[in-house]
């Protein structure tokens, strides 16, 4: 083997150990990543069914129904609503009406089985991607009031 090819070789090996660390770092980001979806977007089936992601909106007034440390209630966003589920204490701040976001998974029967459940923390507090999502559900409700109006 000439210094040529043996130099070809070493610089040919460190690019599959680079481009090996480079595939793992990538699998492991995926796996760890948590994507936010609003109601409308899941019922618009834009959601993943069984892989964890983040559900935000407002609980809807009415819907709190609790058995023990099992609570279930609905999140809206205005223009389409989600039925969650959950399986421990809830924060001091979760109430009907109130900004919520819940980590978990959308099952097959449509019903999102939270993990865990974060409420806002103030008064004039909402995630961003919540408050856009409901700024463009309430436009969209808004339009298609007046074009029924017309």
């Amino acid at each position: 083997m000439t210094v040529k090819q043996k130099r070809l070789a070493l610089i040919l090996g460190a690019l599959a150990v680079i481009a090996a660390a480079v595939a793992l770092v990538l699998t492991a980001f995926k796996q760890n990543l948590v994507f936010f979806f609003t109601p409308s977007q899941i019922a618009a089936k834009e959601a993943p069914v069984g892989r964890t992601f983040r559900l935000g909106g407002m609980v809807e007034t009415g819907s709190i129904k609790r058995d023990g440390v099992n609570v279930s209630f609905r999140v809206t966003d205005t223009a389409q609503v989600v039925a969650v589920t959950y399986s421990g204490i809830l924060p001091d701040l979760f109430r009907e009406g109130k900004g919520v976001v819940a980590q978990g998974a959308l099952g097959e029967d449509g019903v999102f089985r939270a993990k865990e459940v974060l409420a806002k923390h103030d008064e004039n507090y909402m995630p961003p991607e919540a408050a856009s999502a409901m700024e463009k559900a309430q436009k969209a409700r808004d339009m298609a009031a007046k074009t029924l109006k017309q």
